[in-house]
């Protein structure tokens, strides 16, 4: 079961990650203080918004719907996704889930930088 700390242990162990508070949660951006938002943790640290293109939102809440939802009239328009931490398997899948909004935020020449993180992985 993944936590808030957990969460926000991996989220800053991502290159160029800072933690910054808006709207009174703590946000996970990439780039600076300035940059660009990743991932933020609900007001009850069960929850956590990332990043996630809108076409692949759907898909993922229909395979696992007790892992990933929307909050509805607030992400409807937006590339966000809602992640249950509790319901994540174990930490490897909170640091995908965490690298896959990172690599969405991240500037291309900070991707470019770090290749181990651009790419989703493989199969073994």
């Amino acid at each position: 079961m993944a936590t808030a700390d957990d969460a926000r242990r991996i989220a800053l162990s991502l290159p160029g990650a800072v933690e910054k508070l808006s709207w009174g949660r703590p946000t996970f951006r990439v780039g600076g203080p300035g940059g660009k938002i990743f991932a933020a943790l609900d007001d009850d640290d069960r929850v956590m918004g990332v990043k996630c293109p809108q076409e692949d939102r759907e898909e993922l809440i229909a395979a696992e719907p007790d892992k990933f939802f929307l909050r509805e009239g607030h992400d409807d328009n937006y590339a966000w996704l809602r992640v249950r931490l509790a319901a994540l398997d174990d930490e490897a899948e909170l640091r995908a889930v965490l690298t896959d909004a990172w690599r969405q935020a991240a500037p291309r020449r900070l991707r470019a930088d770090h290749p181990e993180l651009d790419a989703p992985a493989g199969p073994d």
